[in-house]
């Protein structure tokens, strides 16, 4: 079975009350449990992880050597700088979807720019709780071959 690993990243712990006219009304154990039935369906196994901060999920990603398949990442503020978390994805060459609830080109100028999108397969943004399904799905497809 393929596993996936799902990193959340700062202040997505406060999902469904952090201004819901941007993310939504869904909360962080909402969307996991929706990655664990979609995940369950598909045939794979995901495992979530949040973290408000960067050492720790980059250790995350250091743990997910050789016990992880590829990731779903939504590195939260840390998108938009953590070269650390980038080496640390590239360093174990873990494939990974890059992940946004909100439409990050249609917000602040410093949301538009990901240092890590450009290492990741690609990038899902604006469909909310939907993004982490998107990703999910097509990974499952990668592994499959058709994608």
């Amino acid at each position: 079975m393929k596993r996936i690993l799902v990193l959340h990243g700062p202040n997505l712990n406060l999902l469904g009350g952090r201004e819901p006219e941007v993310y939504g009304k869904t909360t962080l154990y909402e969307i996991n449990r929706l990655l664990e039935r979609e995940a369950k369906k598909l045939g794979v196994e995901v495992v979530t992880f949040q973290s408000n901060s960067e050492d720790e999920l980059v250790e995350a990603v250091h743990r997910a050597k050789g016990n992880f398949d590829a990731a779903i990442v939504n590195a939260g503020a840390f998108t938009h700088y953590s070269y650390a978390l980038r080496d640390a994805l590239t360093g174990v060459a873990l494939p990974f979807v890059e992940v946004h609830i909100s439409n990050v080109f249609a917000r602040e100028g410093f949301r538009k720019g990901s240092v890590l999108s450009d290492v990741a397969i690609g990038v899902v943004s604006g469909f909310g709780a939907y993004s982490y399904v998107m990703a999910l799905r097509f990974l499952v497809e990668a592994f499959d071959g058709t994608h």
